[in-house]
């Protein structure tokens, strides 16, 4: 088979879960774009401030604060007061918790739908190529949190993930 084949097989695929994923959580989210990240993130990170959570799910300040006021206002996220007194930490309400929840099990659900055809050696083999591929394309601290703005962190703790071991150590 020829690189360029597998190249385009690679983007085609990458395309048709790309649109399930965001098809799945944008409804699971009640919230289009980049809402069902932030949800996740901040779930992960509670205390996340509105520049952190900016660079993660790669918006602008302005729109950030924008998203955080509507998810703020459906009552999925709450302001407090940041730790020097300027920033705000955003934290998940309740409700924010279980949409989270919701966000992650539609995504697996859709992810473990692209893998059913697959046996367990399949897998695996899979698996230890998508290791590799994810830790290659790694560039650093915040393109990591920018790669795993959608993952569950329960199921790929950090000392495991291939993005983060990837990241250089300070």
């Amino acid at each position: 088979m020829s690189d360029e084949r597998t190249a385009n097989l690679l983007g085609a695929l990458a395309l048709a879960l790309t649109d399930r994923l965001v098809g799945e959580t944008e409804m699971r989210a009640s919230h289009g774009a980049a809402a069902p990240a932030a949800l996740v993130g901040i779930g992960v990170a509670p205390g996340f401030s509105i520049d952190i959570l900016a660079r993660t799910i790669g918006l602008t300040h302005s729109a950030t604060v924008r998203l955080v006021d509507r998810l703020a206002a459906d009552g999925l996220v709450e302001r407090r007061s940041g730790a020097d007194g300027r920033a705000v930490a955003l934290y998940l309400t309740r409700r924010g918790h279980a949409r989270r929840r919701a966000i992650l099990k539609g995504r697996e659900k859709v992810l473990a739908e692209a893998l059913s055809p697959l046996s367990a050696d399949e897998k695996a083999i899979l698996t230890a190529q998508m290791e590799t591929l994810l830790g290659t394309f790694t560039r650093g601290r915040q393109h990591a949190d920018h790669i795993c703005r959608l993952c569950d962190e329960d199921v790929c703790p950090q000392e495991r993930c291939p993005v983060e071991c990837a990241v250089p150590k300070p």
